[in-house]
């Protein structure tokens, strides 16, 4: 295969970063004593930002908020359903609950305190009491918003002591309070808004304001980093749509997205309820601060990166809908998404290679239990290496140690795993366990490996190539195990898979 460079740069974080500190500082400057900047998007690992924005730091919004860091406090807001539902954020495999603490941990590495945690739409849920417990035995204020009582049709009552009044206020004291959260609907705009009307009970003239990265409104419509936000952001219905607003205002054309082009009429009425004056605001575009297009350097690296990305998240979609997490018409929807960039699965690298190793492995007959599973990686100078599954090995195991030795330089015979501990591991899985599945997952080979390390000087050529992994793109032809998700996340690679089961059995134990 004609090798290729991975590594192309599209985006300039230096750039990026002036400007939006910029853009915040004058929206500050527009409001007499206080700032409400609400936080679309994840402040710290945003990994679809760094996917469809090649050379975009995940971390960059931090970087940001520390160059701030004596004018901002923070606020983190969780939804009380998201709670309830217990929802996972992909990226890590956790549930929003334990991001939120992960967050509150984070934000402490880079020197910056989160004020308060709001739980949002609160009803007495018996997980988010639990939660709130758990947080204010650990000295962290909580906060909890119960509906709003009016919402949204009867402004008045909204915008009144039963309404947003009914809320306790949230102290802060720096002139920038950061409101965000672990994912869309976590409330932070009603969060804004309650202590919005607080201020201004109490006489401060505060102002508000939406920090935002997707979608980028000075792109065209159907430019692809937008339409990967719509893939994105699919179980949410979310589309980009021409900001009709913003053109009615000043005659210039500009995209957001529909959920705030539907709601800018209802919350232009409550600011203006809320401050008694007219908004400076004549759009959802003029609320954002936004200089995401300022950082793009190459649009052609951007725009493979999203088409990338559409193809990632449709293979996501699939996956749910086969596990029950999605309806059909959210996967019709991910589908219509890749057809409107005339995209195929196969435009993936990984895919037919991933495909053709699991044809192997049956060609061979060495699958496990009558299931066949091929695995394939696309290395940064566009190499592909594929791995299969047997009764020894998953076939993201059987992956990861073929491209470990060929990144060391290693023959592809040449065996890394002893065979005593394999024998050792397989006995305790089997035997003393009673696990049903005793070949070993991506996590488990990864442990061994490194074990094998301490005493063979080409594994540890192997363990030193592994962090070489970062970022490169991998498709299996099953869905991965627990133990094979979670060997792929600790490597940060880019996984995709075929809404495939890797076994017959619906209750799977290991």
């Amino acid at each position: 295969m004609v090798k290729k460079d991975q590594n192309k740069i599209g985006f300039d974080n230096t750039k990026y970063l002036e400007e939006q500190t910029a853009a915040i500082l004058q929206r500050v400057n527009r409001f007499n004593h206080k700032l409400y900047l609400e936080f679309g998007g994840k402040i710290l690992y945003d990994y679809h930002a760094a996917r469809v924005l090649p050379g975009f730091d995940p971390n960059v919004k931090m970087r940001l908020l520390q160059k701030l860091k004596d004018k901002i406090d923070v606020i983190l807001c969780i939804h009380a359903g998201a709670i309830e539902r217990k929802k996972i954020r992909a990226d890590f495999g956790i549930t929003y609950d334990v991001d939120a603490l992960k967050t509150i941990d984070d934000f402490r590495d880079w020197g910056i305190d989160i004020q308060a945690i709001v739980i949002t739409r609160y009803d007495n849920q018996l997980p988010a009491m639990t939660f709130k417990n758990k947080l204010e035995r650990n000295g962290i204020r909580v906060y909890t918003h119960r509906f709003t009582k009016g919402y949204p049709s009867d402004i008045d009552m909204i915008v009144s002591d039963e309404g947003y009044g009914a809320n306790e206020y949230i102290e802060t004291t720096r002139p920038i309070v950061v409101v965000t959260g672990p994912g869309p609907g976590s409330g932070k705009l009603a969060t804004c808004l309650s202590n919005l009307f607080h201020e201004y009970k109490n006489g401060v003239k505060a102002g508000y304001a939406k920090f935002e990265t997707f979608p980028i409104w000075n792109l065209p419509l159907n430019h692809k980093v937008n339409v990967a936000y719509e893939a994105a952001t699919v179980d949410l219905k979310d589309d980009v749509l021409i900001d009709h607003h913003h053109m009615e205002a000043y005659n210039i054309k500009t995209v957001n997205y529909n959920r705030d082009i539907e709601a800018f009429p209802l919350v232009k009425k409550i600011l203006e309820k809320i401050t008694g004056e007219e908004s400076i605001y004549q759009s959802p575009t003029d609320m954002g601060v936004n200089r995401a297009a300022a950082g793009i350097i190459d649009d052609a690296v951007i725009q493979e990166a999203s088409h990338q990305e559409i193809i990632r998240r449709y293979f996501r979609c699939a996956v749910e809908y086969a596990m029950g997490l999605v309806d059909r018409d959210t996967l019709n929807r991910a589908e219509l998404i890749l057809d409107k960039i005339n995209a195929r699965v196969e435009d993936r690298n990984v895919v037919k290679p991933a495909r053709k190793a699991s044809v192997d492995a049956e060609k061979e007959g060495k699958g496990n239990d009558g299931i066949y599973c091929g695995a394939a990686i696309e290395l940064k100078d566009g190499t592909i290496i594929t791995g299969k599954n047997s009764p020894l090995m998953h076939a993201s195991s059987s992956l990861i140690i073929n491209t470990a030795k060929h990144l060391a330089g290693l023959p592809r015979e040449m065996h890394l795993l002893p065979k005593n501990m394999i024998d050792s591991l397989t006995y305790l899985k089997r035997e003393i366990l009673k696990g049903k599945m005793i070949s070993l997952d991506l996590e488990e080979t990864i442990i061994v490996l490194g074990i094998s390390a301490i005493s063979n000087p080409a594994a540890q050529l192997a363990v030193d190539k592994l962090m070489d992994l970062q970022n490169c793109e991998v498709h299996l032809t099953h869905i991965p195990t627990p133990g094979d998700e979670a060997g792929f996340r600790k490597l940060h690679v880019n996984l995709t898979c075929d809404p495939e089961f890797s076994s017959k059995s619906l209750f799977l134990r290991e």
